[in-house]
């Protein structure tokens, strides 16, 4: 059977290249790069050198950059430590409704220990309002987290408004980054972010290596306890192999990022289109223009989701889907309800993201496959008989 990946946004291949630069890491470059003698030297020097690659291309200070376990990590880190470091200085957190739950869960465990957490509403397409950041702030607010890129409609946040309210309050701003890196030029040295977190493997790197960017002179609490790695900060041995593999994916991603970001576009305009022109209650989510440039997010009305994604998944096409069916609760997405979604819509949806080794054929098939699938599932939908009967 045919295979068509579309869920870069959940993970992505590691390409071969990345691949390649990683496997003496495992072999005859293995040393621990906290030993002092020629091996772990020599690991120790890649290391240094792969963090330098990846802050060049962010535009940031090697000292800035501190190696994770990935982006929940990095989340986890920011916001937790800047609660802890400037407690005495306020107990109040601002972020928005549609944040990955590794940031969301964080300001609700947060809440438990006595923090203020304000949950900002979005609009229809999923974008927080400056204003509504600003009006937010009391003499309390210590931190300011919005995500850059929305991981499941795609919806491009204005990090640099949010960013020049935060520092005009001197407060600190944090963005979950993972979905931007490899899609958005990122400059930090102009950028008015404070934090901010990355994943190696959305951007065809190895899984289990992540990133936190802390600008100089915030102060956070060291997130491990133990040995002098990530200058104190991060105990533990570093994954030297899962570095040098991110070093290598973030140099790819941008040696090639203008007809990276082009292809992609294009390819999913196609998709849009098409799935808009052949099947009938159709919505797109997230704003048209302003979006990860892979991402195709649509919403089917009176079918489930679940049902979608096993109906793909018999013809060899791999989606995702914003229904909670595929995490096991009765509610749907919490970023389509924050959007305004009804029940009915919200949980008919299908994300599909597309990326480097995707291709023509695949939106071909794609649009082949998917519209008697969606037909089919109707016809035994009861929802969809009554609407068509009351027509």
């Amino acid at each position: 059977m045919r295979q068509v990946y579309m869920d870069y946004s959940a993970t992505t291949p590691v390409k071969e290249e990345v691949l390649q630069e990683m496997i003496p890491y495992f072999t005859e470059k293995f040393g621990n790069a906290s030993s002092i003698y020629s091996t772990g030297r020599q690991a120790k020097h890649e290391m240094d050198a792969a963090r330098k690659r990846i802050t060049d291309r962010l535009h940031c200070a090697p000292e800035e950059l501190y190696f994770t376990s990935g982006g929940s990590e990095a989340d986890n880190w920011a916001i937790k430590g800047i609660a802890k470091a400037r407690r005495s200085k306020g107990n109040h957190i601002i972020t928005s409704k549609i944040e990955h739950h590794a940031v969301l869960h964080v300001c609700e465990t947060l809440e438990k220990e006595g923090f203020d957490v304000t949950y900002l509403d979005v609009d229809a397409k999923g974008f927080v309002d400056p204003k509504a950041v600003e009006a937010a702030i009391t003499d309390q607010t210590i931190l300011i987290t919005v995500m850059y890129i929305n991981n499941e409609i795609g919806t491009i946040e204005p990090i640099v408004e949010i960013g020049e309210i935060a520092r005009k309050h001197q407060i600190v701003f944090h963005t979950d980054a993972v979905q931007a890196l490899g899609n958005l030029p990122i400059d930090l040295s102009q950028l008015p972010v404070d934090l901010m977190s990355f994943s190696a493997h959305k951007v065809y790197g190895p899984k289990g290596v992540g990133a936190l960017y802390v600008r100089k002179g915030i102060r956070l609490p060291n997130l491990i306890e133990g040995g002098a790695q990530e200058r104190r900060r991060r105990a533990g041995t570093e994954n030297v192999a899962g570095i040098v593999g991110f070093a290598k994916a973030v140099d790819l991603a941008y040696d090639h990022f203008d007809e990276h970001v082009e292809r992609l576009i294009a390819m999913r305009e196609r998709l849009i289109e098409g799935l808009l022109d052949s099947i009938p209650d159709t919505r797109v989510s997230g704003d048209r223009k302003q979006r990860h440039p892979g991402n195709v997010h649509v919403c089917f009305k009176y079918i489930e989701g679940e049902s979608i994604l096993l109906s793909l998944d018999m013809m060899g096409i791999a989606g995702s889907s914003g229904s909670a069916c595929t995490s096991g609760s009765l509610d749907p997405s919490h970023v389509l309800m924050a959007i305004g979604l009804g029940h009915d819509i919200a949980h008919g949806s299908l994300r599909l993201t597309i990326g480097d080794f995707t291709t023509e054929d695949d939106i071909d098939y794609v649009l082949e496959q998917l519209p008697p699938i969606i037909d089919r599932l109707r016809r035994m939908s009861p929802l969809y008989e009554q609407a068509k009967g009351a027509e």
